[in-house]
């Protein structure tokens, strides 16, 4: 390959682990006070921690799938996991099955929450109107929102960055003064700890963790690449991609951590528009980048869920399209009746079990695969010797 494209393939691979990231928790800002900004001042250090985890195991995991071509995630896990595949396997089939429940419902929660702050339309109708977007975009339009990732990373960077560069300057007052009140010890209005630097480095590895439940999403990627310098080259692409974006959605929402509306509020970056300059033209320009995020995820996640399902019963008779739309259906209700819980509490609780939960069905069994294969490549060479 041409050294153009093979930078265009790592860029591309880096902008489906951005969006695959970029959903609704992160676009609302609930996400980030959740695991950050909540644990005082060493929120502006632990996203390169929750992000360098997510690149180095990442990282890991495609190489291995371009190693042993094993671009469909339930065949990685067979070939990764090997005679324990019959545990690891099915625990991660089954973590992967409530991450895509959980994404979708979280995308209902904040598009719901936008439309309810911005409309005042009641929670359950907003929540309705997201469904219908989600299971009509799953039917007609999966194909192109897959194939557009690269475009909708750019678009959403590029919005992201119009609405936060003016308002961090333009109350860098502010958040200058948020992090002097950080350092003395005083919380944010929505913290329910003291903070501290273990808390801190616990909560942004959390985040970092749950996140690699959608590393099944990645393997098929693996399938277009040409060399493993490609997969090293666009995790370097995300991890700089994905840490520039937190670090500045961070810096933008210290502007009204010690508000106390913020308390009663479902989606801080609104409240932090809204409170800064151009609220006319950047409201509705970060509620489209939110309920777009929200979608694209729902989309994808549900998108993925069926397909697996389909796939299976196919086993025993063909499938018809129809049966395309009743899973779609049924996964797209279940993420709505999962979304009546509210988008704080999917975000605060329901993603830090999943975290919980990869630690012992990716992280620990990544950990172990690597020291084995170090220490077995290392014995080989002795041998030699």
């Amino acid at each position: 390959m041409k050294k153009g494209q093979t930078a265009s393939m790592a860029m591309g691979i880096a902008f489906v682990g951005f969006i695959t990231q970029f959903g609704g928790g992160f676009a609302s800002g609930a996400q980030i006070y959740q695991y950050f900004i909540n644990y005082g001042v060493f929120a502006l250090i632990t996203p390169i921690i929750a992000q360098a985890i997510m690149a180095l195991v990442y990282y890991y995991g495609m190489q291995y799938a371009y190693d042993h071509q094993t671009y469909d995630y339930r065949h990685f896990s067979n070939a990764f996991y090997g005679k324990f595949k019959g545990v690891f396997s099915n625990l991660y089939d089954i973590e992967y099955i409530v991450m895509v429940c959980l994404a979708p419902a979280v995308a209902f929660a904040t598009g719901a929450s936008v439309l309810n702050q911005l409309l005042g339309l009641p929670y359950l109708l907003c929540t309705f109107m997201i469904g219908v977007v989600i299971f009509l975009v799953t039917i007609f339009g999966t194909d192109v929102v897959r194939r557009c990732s690269s475009v909708l990373s750019i678009v959403v960077i590029v919005g992201l960055m119009v609405v936060l560069i003016p308002n961090i300057i333009v109350q860098r007052e502010l958040i200058i003064t948020a992090i002097q009140k950080m350092m003395s010890g005083q919380m944010p209005v929505t913290a329910v700890g003291e903070g501290g630097i273990v808390s801190a480095v616990k909560r942004g590895a959390i985040y970092g963790i749950f996140q690699l439940t959608a590393i099944g999403l990645m393997y098929q990627h693996v399938k277009g690449v040409h060399s493993k310098k490609e997969i090293k080259k666009s995790m370097v692409y995300m991890f700089v991609i994905n840490t520039v974006v937190m670090e500045l959605t961070i810096i933008g929402l210290l502007a009204v951590a010690y508000l106390p509306e913020l308390a009663g509020v479902d989606v801080p970056m609104l409240l932090m528009v809204q409170k800064g300059v151009g609220a006319i033209f950047l409201t509705p320009l970060i509620s489209i980048l939110m309920i777009l995020g929200a979608v694209s995820t729902g989309v994808t996640m549900i998108a993925g869920i069926v397909e697996r399902t389909v796939k299976q019963f196919e086993k025993k008779r063909p499938m018809k399209r129809v049966h395309y739309i009743i899973a779609s259906l049924c996964f797209t209700l279940l993420a709505f009746a999962i979304s009546q819980f509210g988008l704080i509490p999917l975000v605060g609780r329901g993603y830090s079990y999943i975290g919980y939960a990869t630690i012992f069905v990716i992280v620990i069994p990544f950990m172990l695969h690597f020291l084995y294969r170090t220490f077995r490549r290392e014995s080989l060479q002795y041998e030699t010797k």
